[in-house]
């Protein structure tokens, strides 16, 4: 296995609610300045590719599973804009679509994400990824969990529930600011890492205050980690938080 200092990194990253700007400037200065880890990023989705996975020794995805066709509607927010009290101006009209998402990934790319982890590679997801496990059932296999969605944006505690892997070992329960992830766990309980705790009492749907928030496991020859935190740069900078993705690098390349 390469080095850090020889590693490098495939990230597929950017989608409509997660702009790549803020995932690019949160990785680089926690996986790339600290770490020295070279990355390469995309928001290109057609480059998830097993030509293209052949070249790296770890792959990142910090994306959603969807792709909107045929735009986001006329109304749409965009940052500056109140699209709820300004009408949308344009001569001539630009034609009404109905805004309608579709998921994007394919069953090579599954097979190509399935087969870069099993045949010795490493994998490290985040945040929104288990928003592409409703496309592809491989991609699933590798991920280990599918979307059950999420609230908006409000504090809570990430509880370290395994202090004594290579991941988390040094990491102290840290609170952030950000969207909490409630997905459906598909692996072994011994595999989670920490959860999520609303602290304050608010709930999710019927899915309670908390959820897995972080695991790792072997798959095949390879490695596998999911981190929840991620909607913003305050939650990717929180200096536990670092502590952690840090961690999940050098175990999933196997320098621990």
């Amino acid at each position: 296995m390469a080095t850090l200092a020889q590693a490098t990194a495939f990230a597929l990253i950017g989608d409509r609610f997660h702009n790549s700007d803020y995932i690019r400037t949160g990785l680089s200065k926690t996986l790339g300045e600290s770490l020295g880890l070279a990355i390469d990023f995309t928001d290109d989705i057609g480059r998830l590719q097993a030509d293209d996975l052949a070249h790296y020794e770890l792959l990142i995805v910090f994306r959603d599973g969807m792709v909107w066709p045929d735009g986001y509607g006329l109304q749409a927010h965009y940052p500056g804009f109140d699209g709820g009290a300004t009408s949308t101006i344009s001569d001539p009209p630009v034609p009404e679509r109905e805004p309608q998402s579709v998921q994007w990934i394919s069953a090579d790319q599954g097979r190509a994400v399935r087969a870069f982890v099993a045949g010795g590679k490493a994998a490290l997801f985040y945040h929104n990824s288990t928003y592409i496990s409703p496309g592809n059932e491989d991609f699933r296999h590798v991920q280990g969990s599918v979307t059950e969605g999420h609230p908006p944006v409000r504090p809570f505690k990430v509880k370290i529930t395994d202090g004594k892997h290579p991941i988390t070992r040094g990491v102290q329960d840290f609170v952030v600011t950000d969207e909490q992830h409630y997905m459906h766990y598909d692996k072994d309980p011994s595999h989670v890492l920490a959860v999520s705790v609303n602290e304050d009492g608010h709930t999710y749907k019927d899915l309670g205050t908390r959820c897995e928030a972080a695991w790792a496991y072997e798959y095949g020859q390879g490695r596998v980690c999911y981190l929840a935190p991620g909607h913003t740069i305050p939650a990717l900078w929180n200096p536990e938080y670092e502590k952690m993705q840090q961690n999940a690098v050098r175990w999933l390349l196997r320098q621990t």
